[in-house]
């Protein structure tokens, strides 16, 4: 039996993206309760060449989703919106990528360090900046931040929507790689915890980062102390970004493969807490989102590999309408209007 391809996925804004060897598509829920799809043929631009390697591919990957899944959200979020504010949205992407940059590196790197340091001086600990126990007691908070955030955002009722998507993916992409037929009732059944999640992902950097930071800060930084010090030890953790996101890619690679059965799986357990708050059990309305992006993805990786493909988004008035115009997806959806 030929195996069928890998396809992984993301939550957005009343949707999924899924991404196939051979498609991408975004399925999203419009505010008058139709469907509107995105899909088109992909090819990544680090299939070649020495991006295919082990440890290079983990930082193509991270470069190559976080553009695939920019775009994704872009999509969703214009989807919910008037003509004025898709405008002023236009205007205001690349601001608010770079803005969201730096929010990330300040809460998941920098306040991480500051909230060490501080504890040891509350203490009385004089911790060495480039000693290991200040190495681990940073990736201690590194942890408690992560969960924090992901609680606290985790209440709020549109990200509660979006993990309940994000449960939807997972749920269909177990049914995918379990050769069940995609119907809502199948999809339902599956579990909202995968390992190649990018929840687990996120905790593996964190691991990695604080075995990393332990063994090159004494190294790269020796003797380092005081102000100075404390931004080198930052800009040095920065700097590290690359190695840490590359490790972790493999890692996770190896646990996905090797560890979803036995005593091994015991590995996957610090993800899969994590994947408790970032996931909800989605309704059945959700999984027919994430069924529809599925569906597509995987439509490009047979009868649509060399159909072509339009800028505009394919609108269907409900899930029943897809699934009819599924078999010659493009010719018979281009028509179709939302009602």
């Amino acid at each position: 039996m030929e195996q069928k391809p890998y396809i992984g996925g993301q939550a957005v804004i009343e949707g999924v993206m899924m991404r196939a060897p051979c498609g991408l598509s975004v399925a999203v829920r419009r505010p008058d309760g139709s469907l509107a799809l995105q899909e088109q043929p992909f090819q990544s631009r680090f299939d070649t060449g020495i991006w295919k390697k082990p440890f290079f591919r983990g930082v193509a990957t991270l470069v190559e989703s976080l553009r695939i899944g920019y775009r994704a959200l872009s999509f969703s979020a214009e989807q919910q919106m008037t003509e004025e504010e898709k405008e002023e949205m236009a205007g205001s992407g690349k601001g608010a990528m770079v803005v969201a940059t730096l929010f990330a590196l300040g809460l998941f790197v920098a306040l991480p360090q500051l909230l060490a340091s501080g504890t040891g001086k509350l203490l009385g600990i004089d911790f060495g900046l480039t000693d290991a126990d200040f190495q681990f007691v940073i990736g201690g908070f590194k942890i408690l931040v992560v969960f924090l955030y992901l609680t606290a955002i985790s209440l709020m009722p549109d990200v509660r929507r979006t993990f309940q998507y994000h449960g939807a993916e997972h749920k269909t992409i177990h049914a995918w790689e379990a050769e069940l037929p995609l119907t809502v009732a199948n999809v339902r059944a599956q579990s909202t915890l995968h390992p190649r999640c990018g929840t687990t992902f996120l905790i593996v950097v964190v691991m990695v980062s604080i075995i990393l930071g332990a063994i090159f800060a004494p190294l790269l930084l020796p003797g380092a102390e005081g102000a100075l010090g404390w931004v080198g030890l930052l800009l040095l953790r920065i700097a590290l970004l690359p190695v840490i996101a590359a490790l972790s890619f493999e890692l996770q690679r190896f646990t996905a493969k090797y560890c979803t059965r036995g005593p091994l799986r015991v590995f996957l357990w610090p993800g899969f807490l994590f994947q408790k708050i970032t996931t909800r059990e989605p309704d059945d309305e959700q999984i027919e989102v994430a069924i529809t992006a599925m569906q597509a993805a995987a439509w490009r990786e047979t009868d649509g590999k060399d159909a072509e493909h339009s800028a505009d988004p394919l609108l269907f008035p409900n899930f029943e309408g897809f699934v009819a115009a599924l078999p010659a997806l493009r010719p018979a959806a281009r028509h179709e209007a939302a009602s």
